[in-house]
């Protein structure tokens, strides 16, 4: 047995059945051995930031880790970007990244670089195996890792000579990682935020893990009780929404909005979130959204058991339970195609039960509300801003579930990571992707007032314009693989949707809506 079987074997032992891949000369052993090794599901991605992407849906669905296979310090680089993601989402996720031969790296060949300088800005786990017997225990100890708590990216760089030689002795059983139970709430932050929420003029900003319905539930008890406030980050990593489930308010991405929608707060208590700030800076607009004088009470950072803080709450306020209202679906909308309309048809139209990639950006408003009385659903997020994260996080979180996903998508944004469509289209994966195309980088429009850049002259525009030449979504989808319709109504829109979410595998709807902001 080589060093790549028993690393797999090690995964195998802790039901890691994923791996998007991307392999190079390096990793061919552990390519091989895929082949012995069927309980891993070995899916090739056509770019690093694919099967990246792919690892943190995975993780956001299953709170397990997937495996990546990356190609040396330029692999791991390419996949950076949506690893900034998942590293925004906690997101559990194993990066096996293989490496020249051990007594090769000192020739400086083309593909030498330093993988620990890139691996380290993530924040993560890093460790470089230099022998083929110490593989199993760093795999566990990698995926102990990166289940945290909060979870986090660990990295494992592979050799290929580890990868190929033999390990002496054949462990009587692979090692299993650790999974480290989530802290308690301090009994001092659980009395202050018992306090200053029965002060009043409070809100609760729930995030990170503490927004599974069972969790918000709970929340909103606490909020009803103490005629708080309840509202969730702007980008959670996955949060469980639709009819019957309590709906927080998002806070809202411009940060001159989201100042005035806490201003009157005395106390903000987090659960699972962080502080909120702007995404960006602006001339004259506060980073810190909070006013100077709101209170913070931080009950529950990342990596607290969020459900025993707010069980606490609801039984010290003896808050009791939430009457929902009926469900009151949004109509199925006719006629103009524009992002009202396009918001009203996937509303209208969503099945339960459903998994939403969220990487629509300017078209979101419209989405958040139309959706809130659609049958029971799951949403995630951009966590990280770093764009190019939507079609394969849908990939990730198809294969995680099995079930059907709704991939929202933005024509500027999908060019970043297109070849995910092919990976859906040979894995077979219930995705409906609706390619968003305004033909502008709609949200840049908007950045560019907000930020007092006033230029619009000719040159400037056409950094922001996408129609020279005009992206055709539509032949690009059906060129990798994948079933493919251009709509330019909302009547069109409603039948395609209803047509996809009837017909196994993926497919494409190219939704034509008016250029920019709409």
């Amino acid at each position: 047995m080589n060093g790549a079987h028993a690393l797999l074997e090690t995964l195998r032992a802790n039901h890691v059945t994923a791996c998007f891949a991307n392999p190079g000369t390096s990793e061919m052993h552990f390519v091989a051995g895929l082949d012995d090794v069927p309980e891993v599901r070995a899916i090739l991605c056509l770019f690093e930031g694919v099967a990246t992407g792919a690892a943190d849906g995975f993780a956001r669905v299953s709170a397990t880790p997937a495996a990546t296979l990356l190609h040396l310090g330029p692999g791991l680089a390419n996949g950076w970007a949506n690893l900034h993601n998942a590293r925004r989402a906690r997101s559990p996720v194993l990066n096996i990244v293989g490496d020249h031969a051990t007594y090769h790296g000192r020739f400086d060949a083309a593909l030498q670089s330093d993988i620990e300088a890139v691996a380290s800005a993530l924040e993560g786990w890093y460790r470089r195996t230099l022998r083929a017997e110490d593989l199993a225990v760093d795999v566990a100890d990698a995926l102990s890792a990166a289940y945290g708590p909060p979870g986090r990216v660990a990295t494992l760089v592979l050799p290929a000579d580890v990868s190929w030689s033999e390990v002496p002795t054949v462990p009587p059983t692979w090692p299993v990682a650790v999974r480290p139970r989530l802290s308690q709430p301090h009994d001092d932050e659980l009395e202050r935020a018992l306090e200053v929420l029965r002060r009043g003029r409070s809100a609760l900003l729930v995030g990170g893990g503490a927004l599974d319905a069972a969790q918000l539930e709970l929340a909103g008890r606490v909020a009803a009780a103490t005629s708080s406030k309840l509202i969730v980050e702007t980008f959670p990593a996955i949060i469980d929404r639709g009819a019957g489930r309590v709906e927080p308010e998002r806070l809202i991405y411009l940060s001159e909005f989201a100042i005035a929608q806490l201003a009157d707060l005395e106390a903000l208590v987090l659960v699972g979130a962080k502080v909120p700030v702007g995404f960006f800076a602006y001339p004259d607009v506060a980073s810190q959204l909070v006013g100077s004088g709101c209170a913070v009470v931080d009950l529950a950072p990342p990596g607290t058991d969020t459900r025993a803080a707010l069980a606490h709450l609801v039984d010290a306020l003896r808050a009791g339970p939430i009457v929902h209202d009926a469900p009151s679906l949004v109509e199925a909308p006719t006629g103009e195609l524009n992002v009202r309309s396009m918001a009203a048809a996937v509303g209208a139209t969503m099945p339960e039960g459903v998994l939403v990639s969220d990487e629509s950006n300017t078209s979101v408003v419209h989405l958040w509300g139309a959706t809130a009385s659609s049958p029971p659903h799951r949403w995630m997020t951009l966590t990280g801003g770093a764009i190019g994260m939507g079609l394969p996080l849908a990939v990730g979180a198809a294969v995680a579930s099995g079930g059907r996903v709704l991939a929202l998508e933005s024509d500027g944004s999908m060019m970043y990571t297109p070849q995910a469509l092919w990976t859906m289209a040979r894995e077979g994966l219930d995705v409906t992707i609706l390619g968003l195309s305004n033909r502008s980088y709609a949200i840049l429009n908007l950045e560019r007032q907000r930020v007092g850049a006033t230029s619009d002259g000719a040159v400037s525009q056409r950094m922001l314009d996408l129609d020279s030449p005009a992206l055709d979504l539509h032949a690009l989808a059906a060129s990798l693989g994948v079933p493919s319709v251009r709509v330019t109504t909302a009547d069109e829109l409603v039948a395609a949707l209803r047509r996809s979410y009837a017909t196994p595998g993926p497919m494409f709807i190219e939704v034509m809506l008016p250029k920019g902001l709409s």
